[in-house]
């Protein structure tokens, strides 16, 4: 057993790196509810805002892992389907002091929005990691900063099979005209895709031999909060970013891969 869950995949992949991070999240009130809050605080997580369901189950996986590395992920989601926009609501005040926000989509699509839009109303930055894969309103859309889809969450969203350079342009070109600003494709061991600013930007991956690709992304985007709220431009925040899904591939497990900053070349 490994914990995992994509937003506390990137929430210690973020404070690993050296990120202040705080933590929405709803959990069971069972064991591994317990385990996964005493593990953030064990990572220096601010995890005053973390629920503890009454009734549902923590969220868990299965993950298959194939001979490449590559993995395939079955979800019970719990209580992470039970975060409300009430539960944000709640909390408004501590969300609008954040430097940004990141959120995933293992959570209902609701709450996904409110925060989207507590965000934009106040001009803090939007970083949306479209996974698992879904089709998502424009509205939405229009309201994020940057979002961050893999090959097969980018062809969810704009019709195009992305297998390489060519076609994530097309993708991003797509992705840039229902009004996001910066685009990232990733695209595993091909690096990444940025379009910003109107100009493509290949930043290419490290070469590693590949384990475990579980929560490679998750990290790649902490790791990219983290870079971003350093000041660091869009690019070099992306290499820092490629930097630590590298590592985090060459591990087993999801949390357990995340690399720390020493591991790190800045």
């Amino acid at each position: 057993m490994n914990a995992g869950g994509k937003g506390a995949n990137q929430a210690v992949a973020a404070a690993r790196l050296g990120g202040n991070v705080t933590f929405f999240a709803r959990v069971g009130k069972d064991i591994f509810g317990e385990q996964a809050v005493a593990l953030f605080k064990k990572e220096g997580i601010d995890t005053s805002y973390i629920i503890k369901d009454e009734e549902l189950p923590s969220g868990v996986a299965l993950i298959t892992v194939d001979d490449n590395g590559e993995n395939c992920i079955v979800v019970a989601s719990g209580a992470n389907d039970a975060l409300s926009t009430n539960d944000l609501l709640q909390q408004e005040t501590t969300l609008k002091k954040a430097g940004l926000i990141l959120v995933q989509l293992e959570i209902p699509l609701a709450t996904v929005e409110y925060a989207v839009s507590v965000a934009a109303n106040v001009g803090i930055p939007i970083i949306l990691n479209p996974a698992p894969a879904r089709l998502l309103p424009d509205e939405l859309l229009r309201k994020i900063t940057i979002i961050t889809p893999n090959e097969k969450e980018a062809e969810m969203l704009t019709g195009i099979e992305v297998t390489d350079q060519a076609s994530a342009e097309k993708a991003a070109l797509i992705l840039s005209g229902k009004g996001i600003k910066t685009i990232i494709i990733t695209m595993g061991s091909q690096g990444a895709l940025i379009f910003h600013e109107e100009k493509f930007v290949i930043v290419p991956a490290p070469k590693v031999s590949a384990v475990d690709t579980t929560a490679a992304g998750d990290v790649f985007n902490g790791a990219l909060a983290v870079a971003l709220l350093e000041n660091r431009t869009i690019y070099e925040a992306v290499q820092f970013a490629n930097q630590s899904a590298a590592i985090s591939v060459t591990r087993l497990g999801a949390q357990a891969s995340a690399p720390y900053r020493n591991e790190l070349k800045d």
